[in-house]
């Protein structure tokens, strides 16, 4: 039952795109470091329709099951890299999906 982990994020005025890239980069890397997390994909909102809330980037991880989330989320990596990433956005939202094909 693949799942997926969406989060919708809004960076601070003050984070750089420095900081931004850096960011992106350690969260990257917890598909190395998390054997529950099976993919990594990230984008900035490029919508003509005005509808992004003041959110910037989507970033969307791939997770073998709902448990596999569970073990993501309080894994000592993941952990260290969220006392890290949350302080620089301004908005966030998660959401967790299992995707369904439409018949």
């Amino acid at each position: 039952m693949v799942m997926k982990h969406v989060l919708l994020a809004k960076f601070k005025e003050e984070v750089t795109e420095e900081k931004i890239e850096e960011l992106i980069k350690g969260y990257a890397n917890l598909v190395s470091l998390v054997p529950s997390m099976k993919a990594f994909h990230w984008g900035k909102d490029v919508s003509i329709e005005n509808l992004h809330q003041g959110f910037t980037h989507v970033f969307e991880s791939t997770f073998d099951s709902k448990q596999g989330i569970a073990e993501y989320i309080v894994h000592p990596a993941h952990v260290e890299f969220a006392n890290i990433f949350l302080p620089a956005l301004d908005k966030v939202l998660v959401i967790d999906f299992q995707p369904t094909p439409v018949n």
